[in-house]
């Protein structure tokens, strides 16, 4: 699929200061409408991830049911990402991320509101919970979709636009818990529960009122819809799977927060009580890397477009990457440990706009739902997995060789597939002209679109750049 490329994108390639194109008068409004219901909602779901656990945890006493009730959200956020693009495209982006945020809006009042009448049974808290993760995971996905037009609007490059997407959810990471923390303690959970459902208000109220349905490119190629539901799925599935450079930085995706989830959920915890470091080192690991990769995605939000993509992708995520696992394995004092997660997140913080820029501008406007959502739920397929994947090499292996191979599991990950050809496509290159997919009643749609793809971007191919 042909990709989308601005002449200011190009002159950067060269080593030319990149200066934007002439696309009329620059609206700040789309980028700032963006970027603040994606702070929003992502701190709802930040603060929920901590008062949810501890209401469950305070009003019934039960380990097993707290652990259910992440559980009973977040399936049902994976598999409705997955299955809403073909919607997304067809309905809108904005109705969709209007729509999810209200529902969740409703469901999370619910939950306090009938716990404070004595009618709240925890089968109906589980229910209630997902629907807040079935309306989220497509209203989430949705979202996602507008920083090309956003970006483009500004007059700005597509890595700033990712650059500060990424910003806001590091930030919202750091600070939602925070909050959720300080509210839990100081008025209880069920005020966080409250709070969490406003967010989700705010939200839909400023994607409402300042962002639109992203329009294609004069460029791009134009897509032949056809079928239904069923069919324009099996098109953006084909498409991921044709599309070998968008294909294969997904599985790397996959593979690597499967890692990440393994180190949060069981690695990081039994090194910190086993090195003698305490709880609160688990606090201090976080925080650190959390600070420094907000501080390397604000930067990257202003210089990425400047700088080789696919260089930058592996010094960073190999700086985030093996150093991490390897300072706790061998050992190192905390001082040395913060030391090198704080590189590594200055490191990691380069990663996401870079690959961001480059997911965006392989998928064409008309296909951003049915292929972005898809590939997002891929990449959280093995979340889930993580737990059971640290606490089976911990129990096997122990603490340290643990470390080691996670470690090493996350460096083949990153620099495999980083080094393959088809990876040469993360370089820019100009827009291509537009070309018309030649369709008939009797061609399958998704056999079009990769015909198409396969004509306008030969991935394979490194010779032929080819942005990403």
């Amino acid at each position: 699929m042909a990709t989308q490329h601005t002449a200011a994108e190009t002159a950067a390639d060269n080593g030319a200061p990149a200066t934007a194109p002439d696309l009329g008068p620059r609206v700040l409004r789309g980028l700032i409408g963006m970027l603040s219901a994606n702070a929003a909602a992502l701190s709802a779901n930040r603060v929920l991830s901590i008062a949810l656990p501890w209401f469950v945890l305070t009003t019934t006493g039960s380990v097993g049911k707290t652990g259910l009730v992440a559980f009973c959200q977040i399936v049902p956020y994976v598999i409705s990402q997955a299955l809403a693009g073909p919607i997304i495209d067809r309905i809108g982006p904005k109705r969709i991320s209007v729509a999810g945020d209200l529902l969740s809006t409703v469901a999370m009042a619910t939950a306090p509101l009938l716990y404070m009448t004595g009618s709240l049974p925890f089968g109906l808290l589980l229910g209630l919970l997902a629907i807040v993760g079935a309306a989220d995971g497509p209203a989430n996905g949705a979202k996602g979709l507008f920083v090309p037009g956003a970006t483009r609007a500004a007059r700005v490059p597509i890595e700033r636009g990712t650059g500060l997407s990424a910003a806001v959810e590091r930030t919202a990471t750091t600070v939602g818990p925070a909050i959720a923390g300080v509210v839990v303690t100081a008025f209880g959970s069920l005020y966080a529960l409250w709070i969490t459902a406003a967010l989700f208000a705010v939200s839909a109220l400023i994607v409402s009122t300042t962002l639109s349905d992203p329009v294609p490119e004069p460029h791009e190629t134009p897509i032949e819809e056809g079928g239904g539901y069923f069919s324009q799925l099996r098109q953006g599935a084909a498409f991921l799977r044709d599309a070998k450079l968008l294909r294969s930085i997904v599985c790397m995706l996959a593979v690597t927060n499967l890692l990440d989830q393994a180190f949060m959920s069981v690695l990081l915890p039994v090194w910190a009580k086993e090195s003698g470091n305490g709880a609160e080192a688990i606090g201090l690991v976080v925080s650190v890397f959390a600070a420094t990769s907000i501080i390397a995605a604000l930067v990257a939000a202003g210089v990425a477009e400047r700088l080789p993509r696919r260089t930058v992708y592996l010094i960073g995520f190999s700086l985030g990457g093996l150093p991490r696992f390897a300072a706790m394995a061998t050992g190192a004092p905390l001082w040395l440990v913060l030391t090198v997660l704080a590189v590594g997140g200055l490191g990691s913080g380069f990663v996401n706009p870079i690959v961001g820029a480059v997911t965006y501008e392989l998928i064409p406007t008309p296909l951003l739902g049915r292929v972005k959502t898809l590939a997002q739920a891929v990449t959280w397929a093995g979340i889930p997995f993580g737990g059971l994947l640290g606490a089976g090499l911990v129990t096997l292996t122990g603490t340290s060789t643990a470390l080691w191979i996670v470690g090493g599991l996350y460096l083949i990950a990153i620099v495999v597939p980083g080094l393959s050809k088809e990876w040469s496509g993360m370089r820019k290159q100009p827009a291509a002209e537009p070309a018309t997919v030649e369709t008939a009643d009797t061609i399958d749609t998704a056999d079009a679109v990769a015909s198409a793809a396969a004509r306008a971007v030969p991935l394979e191919k490194p010779s032929v750049p080819a942005g990403v």
